[in-house]
Order: structure tokens, then sequence, then C-alpha cells
């Protein structure tokens, strides 16, 4: 197999998200009352009037009052608790045309600051013509008892507010859903639909979760030019944030931008380079040379990995080192207060973390460097110096408290994220106006450290202060994008230490003897049978899946009881395929946690999600809200991140709500929050990682080539922390084994520290 870099295709295929009406039922009828509305996502349940019944309703609709005339499009669904219920899709709303109606509709409460008694007033002086009033000659308000000028126009204008929404969810509606919607109003205002007419393009520029096909999709169906100077720009930012996102490329060189935007937007490559060159003018596109490339990046990815170059640098310099006679002693001191004998690699690490800012620690499992942690911890705090350990990951830093018997905690902890109350984002409090107070910043599990997150980090830490980065930088990188412990160490700009080592306790268990054999190329031994270690030949995917259900349901539940309570973790190389996590999770529900009388269930699209169901959140939501500890222990936050995994515990379907208990939080999640979560039994090997489980099985099946690599492997096998079992084709293990070839990411950061 090649050890070349492999460079994925930089254009990616987004499926068709436009709504359709196919398929669904309609109702046409009227509001009868407001069960629950969310004023934030607009999630509403209604007693619906028909001519001849009244049914439940519930769906996106922000913004309706009793009285209200609607269409309906969904589909039927049965509550165990509420019966049948009507679950919403789309919906059209028509403003009531006669004084009766009128009355009725703002009786409800909907325009702020109209009650009943003054909605009587108001609709007895203008009658039909009182919704008009509202909306255009909020001055004629003024002339109804108890309403002064002011109040006329709030009036007015929140009346008008609802009235936008209206507009937008009939513009809207044939090419997003109510839920999205309602995020495109709440960043535009009443103007969202002018903004789409004008520029459909700044949709995805400026609303999250709005991708470029929609937003072309709606600029074709408008009419717009497809040659037109906003398309192209679009689409190559679009190109840029897309492939950090999946790929993991933070910059991208020009001609391959230039070559995967002409494909995309089916334009002129010359076309494209004009576009490209108008971004470069006005500071959105920023471009560097680095080694003889030209590399393209958005004007927040530059800034970044810039930050993150100079401040690493200057931690570097402004570090007093230990004296060198006194950094001998505390490790004569340790080795003899421990009864430990450090190896050569070990010392070092210690010597070059307390004689450097910035020190980066990697190696495989089984090479000592949780011990190193130890004796730094000991040294640091023997010199009156505070430490802050912390890991990217909650399951990561669990371990690292475990294992160091000191408090751990995750890197947005430490930083003390805060939600910003109606944006959807998060920001830390601790940055380069409120820095750590720690004097050393020990980060664990680093290969898992993003660009994002380092440069948050980087902003946070005080100069003077020690930042020792520890991590395997032959594991698969980080999930977002950068691969930054790979970059540093890459740069040569920092003290680096590689330990090789494998200690003679480490060296009895297979799992660390087969994961080093794995990383340096040599087959894994698949004969011994009481060890740590199983291999279960398999031929067919099929019998892949079944051996890997029943291993979980009952084999591995007999042999060691309680003990797998909780700890099986199935991690597989792909989504796809008959071992993918698809196809497992679903089996694995059904055997493991099969629908039982009185207990709650909630479906959403094709998924339904069951108490008791072990589950992933799959992006980073600093909207979610959560709880911790109970009574006066209790405390409350916000933040639940891409790879934690929990377990529901909770479900209200009426309201369509779910708590997912994470470890020591519980974490509410409304209907519109379920699209990221899925079920976790299985996991792909690059959403495992930064995790330990007791037991892991890894599924070794036909899947995609490009996903067949040596550092996927090795990744699996080191989440294993009592048993590790791979099931299925041992040429395949062999072919992973032989491929050492690196998916390529496009960075700049070691080109960037070596220039420094």
């Amino acid at each position: 197999m090649s050890d070349t870099p492999y460079t994925p295709n930089l254009t990616m295929d987004l499926p068709d998200a436009t709504p359709s009406k196919d398929g669904l039922t309609k109702l046409k009828g009227t509001v009868e009352h407001i069960i629950y509305a969310n004023e934030d996502n607009g999630y509403t349940v209604l007693d619906f009037g028909l001519e001849d019944d009244i049914v439940t309703a519930c769906g996106t609709m922000p913004y309706i009052g009793d009285g209200d005339s609607l269409i309906l499009w969904g589909n039927w669904v049965h509550n165990p608790k509420y019966g049948r219920q009507f679950k919403v899709e789309q919906y059209e709303r028509d403003l009531p045309a006669d004084s009766t109606a009128i009355l009725r509709y703002l009786s409800s409460r909907t325009v702020k600051g109209v009650g009943p008694k003054l909605a009587e007033r108001i609709v007895s002086c203008f009658g039909d013509e009182t919704l008009d009033v509202m909306e255009n000659h909020p001055e004629w308000l003024a002339d109804v008892p108890g309403i002064s000028r002011k109040k006329a126009n709030e009036i007015s204008e929140d009346f008008r507010a609802k009235s936008g929404i209206r507009s937008a969810m009939m513009f809207f509606r044939d090419y997003f859903g109510a839920a999205m919607t309602v995020k495109i109003y709440k960043q535009f205002g009443s103007s969202a639909v002018d903004v789409a007419k004008e520029n459909p393009y700044r949709l995805c520029d400026e609303v999250e979760g709005v991708g470029f096909e929609r937003a072309d999709q709606m600029a074709m169906s408008l009419g717009l030019d497809p040659r037109s100077e906003e398309r192209v720009m679009s689409g190559v930012k679009y190109l840029l944030t897309s492939n950090a996102s999946r790929n993991g490329h933070v910059c991208l060189p020009r001609e391959k931008l230039t070559e995967a935007a002409a494909q995309l937007l089916r334009a002129d490559p010359e076309r494209v380079k004009e576009a490209m060159n108008i971004l470069l003018d006005s500071g959105a596109l920023i471009s560097h040379r680095f080694e003889g490339s030209e590399l393209i990046y958005d004007k927040a990815a530059d800034g970044q990995e810039k930050y993150i170059a100079d401040k690493l640098v200057l931690l570097d310099k402004l570090c007093p080192a230990v004296d060198a006679g006194d950094v001998n002693a505390f490790i004569d001191r340790e080795e003899r207060d421990q009864g430990v004998s450090y190896a050569r690699g070990q010392k070092q690490a210690i010597i070059d973390a307390l004689s450097h800012g910035v020190m980066l620690l990697t190696g495989g499992p089984g090479t000592g460097k949780t011990t190193v942690v130890h004796a730094l911890l000991h040294i640091f705090r023997s010199m009156d110096m505070s430490v802050a350990l912390c890991a990217p990951t909650g399951r990561a830093a669990k371990r690292l408290s475990e294992s160091t018997s000191t408090e751990a905690k995750t890197i947005h902890r430490l930083l003390e994220m805060e939600f910003e109350e109606g944006s959807g984002h998060g920001h830390f409090r601790r940055n380069e106006q409120e820095l750590l107070e720690e004097a050393v910043v020990i980060v664990d599990e680093a290969s898992m450290v993003d660009n994002a997150l380092m440069c948050s980090l980087c902003k946070a830490v005080k100069p003077g202060a020690r930042l020792i980065l520890i991590g395997d930088a032959d594991q698969l990188p980080s999930v977002g994008a950068g691969r930054v412990l790979n970059d540093l160490i890459d740069s040569g700009r920092f003290a680096t230490v590689r330990l090789t080592e494998i200690f003679r306790q480490a060296r009895e268990s297979l799992i660390v003897t087969n994961a080093h054999a794995i990383n340096e190329g040599t087959y894994p031994d698949l004969t011994v049978k009481n060890n740590d270690f199983f291999f279960l030949p398999r031929r067919y995917d099929r019998e892949i899946a079944d051996t890997v259900v029943e291993l979980c349901s009952t084999r591995l539940p007999r042999a060691y009881g309680k003990a797998t309570e909780g700890g099986i973790q199935i991690i597989t190389p792909s989504r796809k395929g008959e071992a993918g996590t698809e196809n497992l999770n679903r089996r694995l529900q059904s055997e493991l946690n099969p629908p039982a009388k009185g207990k709650k269930e909630l479906k959403f699209r094709e998924t339904t999600f069951r108490v008791g169901d072990r589950v992933m959140q799959t992006k980073n939501n600093y909207d979610i809200q959560w709880e911790s500890g109970n009574g006066m222990d209790q405390t409350a936050g916000s933040g639940v991140f891409n790879g934690d995994i929990g377990t529901v515990i909770f479900i209200d379907p009426a309201e369509e709500e779910m708590v997912v208990s994470f470890d020591d939080k519980e974490a509410t999640y409304t209907g519109d929050m379920l699209d990221e979560l899925e079920h976790a039994w299985a996991v792909t090997v690059h959403k495992s990682q930064g995790s330990e489980y007791p037991f892991v099985i890894v599924p070794m099946y036909n899947a995609p080539p490009l996903l067949l690599i040596r550092n996927l492997l090795y990744t699996a096998v080191t989440r294993a922390r009592r048993m590790v079992i791979l099931v299925g084709r041992e040429d395949v293990i062999r072919t992973m084994v032989d491929n050492n070839r690196q998916t390529l990411r496009y960075t700049g950061l070691a080109a960037r520290l070596r220039r420094a």
C-alpha cells in the first residue's frame, strides 16, 4: 500500500433538504387553544378545530394565536400518553378577515400589550380594518381610550414583526422547514424575505445550518444569474468552511480551491479567480505563501492559526527555566519518595517540562506518559506552582482524574464556557482579559484538540505560565479542523519527547504490544486465546454483524457479568454496511433495548429514541441546558459537545422532549435538537477519540478502502482498557496494517512556527 498522503475530493454533494408536500396530509381549520409554545424555537402544541372535530397538532409554528386560520401539512402519529396527534411539517396562516375573527385573534394576547378588553375597544373603533390600521396607521390607535402614542407604536411594531414571520413562513416554505425559517427570521428580522430575494447567498454566510446548496437552489428558483459575482464568491467561501468541518483542512492551496470551485459552480476558472481576488482584496479571505505553496484561508481560520503560533512562541520565551541542578534534585527526590526509577525518556520529559514554556510529550500505550504527569504534579506542587489538568472531552478528563487522583476538567469547563442568551452560541469567560491563574496547564489527549479550541486555550494561558501538551501523535487527528499536536511536533520549534519504551507490566498486555506492532507496520498476534486481545474470524459481513450483536447481548455479559454494564463499545471504521454504525445500532437497540409496555419512546424522522438508549451528541451545541447534582449541590449550565455519550433517561412524547444523562449532568433536548443525537452502541473510530472503554469490539469488514488505514486500526485498538475483540476478516486487518497512508490536511501552523 502507498505511504503517500491521500488528498480528499474538495467538492461535496449534500442531499436536497428542500421540504415537499408530497405524501403529507392536509388539514384546514382554526386554532382553538394554544396548549404549549416555545418562544425560542417556535415549537407549538395546539387544539385545532376542523369542520366537525378538534384535534391536537404539534410542530414548529411560531407566533400562532387562538383564532388563527391555518392550513397544515403533516402526518398523523400516535403518542403513547396523549393519543392521536397531527405532526406538522409545514403550515400556512391567513389573518382573520372580519371583526369577529379579529377580536378573537387579538383577545388571545397574540400581539404584545393587547388583552381582551383593549382588543374589544380597538375592534369597536376600526372593525374589519383593524389589522390594516395596526400595520399601516399606528398613530390612529392613539385615538382609542387607554392607548398612548408610545403604546400605539409598540403595538404596531409587535404586530408587524409577527406579520413578518408570517410572510417569511409563506416565502421560505418551498425551501426550508419551519424551524430553519425561524432561525433565518431571527437573524434578519422583518427584512428576511427582502434579503433572500436580493442575495440568497447571505443565508449560508450568516445563518448556521443553511448550506450553500440550499441557498443555491433558492437563487436558481428565483432566477438569479448562475454566473453572478455573489454566487461565485459564496461558493468559494463555502468550500473553505465545508472542507474545514468535513475534511479538517484549515486552508486550501489556491489552485485546488479554484479547481474545486469551478467544478462545484460549473463556472469558468477565470471567473472563480476574479471572485477570489475580490474576496482577498476585501479581507474576507487571506493568502499566505508557505514553503512554495500559496494557501487561502478564511479570515477567522487565519486569525486562529496566527494567534496559536504567536502565543506559543511567546509562552516559550517568557517562561523562566528551572536551574538544571534543581531539576536533577527534583527527579532524584521523586524516585526516592515514589520508589520508582524513571526511564531515560521520562527523565528528559520532566527536564524539558521544567526548562521550557511549551513542552510536547507523545507516545503510545504503556510507555509511561501518566507516570510523567504524576511526577510533574508532585514537583510543581513542591514549588508552590498551581496546576490545571484538562482534556478535550468529558470522558478523557474523567480518565485523567482517575489516573492522577487530581481533579481534571474539560477544556471547555476550564475556560468557563458561558452561553449567550438568544444567540445560540457560547463564549469562554477565560480569555485575554480574564486569564487563567494557574502557573502550569497540562493538556491530555492533545491529538484531539483542533485549531479553534487551541486558539481559545492559548488566549487564556497567562504569559509566563507553562503549557504541556500530552498525546499520541500516531492516532487519528482531531475531528475539527487542524492537526495541532502533529504540527507543533513537525515544526521543531518546541521541546518534544517521544516515549517508545514499553514497561514490563504493560508488555504483559496484548492490547499494548499489538497496538505498538500495528503502529510499526507489523501484523498483530491473533493466535493467543487467553489474554486481553482476541480475534474471532468471520468471512461475511452479515456473520460479522451477527457475532458483534451476540457478543454484546449474551456472550460478554454471561462471561464477565456486571463489569460489562455500560462498558462494551463497538468501534467500527464506517457508518455504512452490514457492520457499520447505522445497521449495528438498529440491531442493538432491538436486542438490548426493545420496546416494552410503559417504556416511553419518541420517533424523530427515521429514528426512534427510547428510554434506556445509548446516544451520542454529534455537534457542539452551547444552547443545550443541563443540571448536575442534587439539593444544595445542584448546579446548572449549558453546552453539550461533539462526541459526548449519554443515556436517555426521560421522554415526554407530547412535548417532543428528552432528557439525556451525560455522566454527571442531565441535559434537556427539545424537538428541534434531536437531529444532533444518534444511537451510540456502535460509533466510528473518529468519534471514539479521547475515550477509553473496558471492552471494545472492532468489526473487520469490507469497509470503504479510504478507511482501511493503519492509524485508524491503531486508534480503535488503543481505546480498550480491559479487552479488545477483532471480529471479521484477517485480510482486512493485514490491509489496514500495510496501509500507512495519512489523509492530508492542509494547515500552515508548522510553517508559521518554522518562520518564528
